[in-house]
């Protein structure tokens, strides 16, 4: 049976109340160096996560509750996420590319190059309706070897955000003024996009609009971290943003007001929504791999498009 700990739900505003879950946290897994990329895979009640510093990711199987390694030699993978066809998306920091793994467990290479020069370490992604891929590639897997193959950056110390349509292999910079661009997502209706900058001070995040064809405008700061910094984030279904940051994660409303937090025993890197219903909340944070049944649910993105 999984360790638990108490769930810590801490209401900074009205709009909070009835934002909470489980009485208890359970720890699903621990052991590892640094936990990312949760991503769930909904028709085989399975979740995987990184373990970056071990260049390996892992797999919990919810039927089951059995853990296992489901690639050793990742990649040092980082951030995960499942496309619309039910394939897994992933962040190469080591090998410096972004990847898919197809459904008879090939792997193929979608981008590790912009104008000819390889990407600094793409660290996590987002899929669009429209099957384009959205990822923030900071050089924290270049830097040196602990989660990555130290290098030097070919694309001039920039730290772009890209956007990839794997239809035509067209890679383009959404944005390109951020220091350290990691956690981002979509709104439910996938007109913006929330993105953090971890190294920006105060660490923060940014919301943009996305355009019929596919680019970014704006980027106000929406909310600003109190402790530590922000990593990943996820959307729910009626658009508030979940953070990632040192104490737990930090739920703010859509109008950046952060509105409360889930407190965890250690510094969070990322989350995702799994389940049904989308209401089981698993976090990656630390060593470990927690999770809880909330009484909200994970944004339901529109479907692909017909082709």
């Amino acid at each position: 049976m999984a360790d638990t700990i108490p769930a810590e739900f801490i209401v900074l505003d009205e709009r909070f109340r009835y934002c909470d879950g489980d009485f208890v946290v359970e720890r699903l897994h621990t052991g590892a160096r640094k936990t990312e990329g949760p991503a769930y895979f909904p028709a085989g009640r399975y979740l995987v996560w990184s373990d970056i510093p071990n260049d390996r990711m892992l797999r919990w199987d919810e039927t089951t509750g059995a853990v296992g390694v489901f690639r050793h030699g990742s990649g040092y993978a980082n951030g995960n996420t499942v496309d619309r066809q039910g394939r897994l998306i992933t962040c190469e920091q080591g090998n410096r590319r972004v990847t898919r793994t197809e459904h008879d467990g090939s792997v193929t290479v979608l981008v590790d190059r912009y104008q000819g020069r390889r990407l600094n370490s793409p660290n996590d992604v987002a899929v669009r309706a429209d099957g384009t891929i959205w990822f923030t590639d900071p050089p924290y897997g270049i830097t040196g070897d602990y989660e990555g193959n130290q290098a030097e950056s070919e694309l001039d110390g920039a730290c772009y955000v890209f956007r990839l349509d794997p239809a035509t292999g067209d890679l383009s910079v959404v944005a390109d003024d951020f220091c350290r661009p990691n956690g981002l997502a979509f709104s439910p209706d996938e007109q913006r996009l929330y993105i953090a900058d971890t190294r920006q001070e105060p660490s923060h995040i940014r919301v943009f609009d996305v355009t019929a064809d596919g680019r970014l405008t704006g980027g106000a700061v929406f909310g600003t971290c109190d402790a530590g910094r922000f990593d990943g984030l996820r959307v729910d279904a009626v658009g508030r943003v979940w953070a990632a940051a040192w104490d737990g994660v930090h739920c703010f409303a859509t109008d950046g007001t952060l509105i409360g937090k889930l407190l965890l025993p250690e510094s969070v890197a990322n989350l995702t929504f799994g389940g049904p219903k989308l209401n089981h909340l698993f976090i990656t944070a630390g060593t470990s791999v927690y999770t809880l049944r909330v009484t909200f649910n994970g944004a339901r993105y529109p479907d692909a498009p017909p082709h």
